[in-house]
């Protein structure tokens, strides 16, 4: 499994545009799915979008058309661009990779320590 690390979280106001990297060590990232996660305060942990290799991507309703997941293999590295953020958006944001198989994923609980995204209105 990978060691995960999240980054670029930070505060914005709403409607605002934040870009958040999660990045590998180890090999074989690229023979893997990525699943970006987050909980915000008081909530279970949300899905929100998840990439597989070759790049098929998936996204939960509330995010879908404002947030962007991709990929840059060469750099162990997946990305989650999210736009029009909005004060619903606060929360910690995780990854997590998974094994791929086909059109089956086994997601590993590898999740890295986070970071955090808060919206202001």
């Amino acid at each position: 499994q990978a060691q995960l690390r999240e980054s670029g979280g930070d505060l914005v106001q709403a409607g605002e545009s934040l870009r958040l990297s999660c990045a590998a060590s180890g090999s074989g990232f690229g023979a893997q799915a990525v699943a970006w996660y987050r909980r915000a305060p008081g909530n279970q942990r949300e899905y929100v979008a998840s990439i597989r290799t070759g790049g098929l991507t998936d996204y939960s309703e509330t995010v879908r058309g404002r947030f962007t997941i991709s990929r840059d293999d060469a750099k162990n590295t997946v990305y989650l661009q999210m736009t029009n953020l909005k004060v619903e958006d606060t929360a910690v944001y995780y990854c997590t990779t998974g094994f791929q198989s086909g059109s089956v994923v086994s997601w590993y609980d590898n999740y890295g320590q986070g970071t955090q995204v808060t919206v202001s209105s």
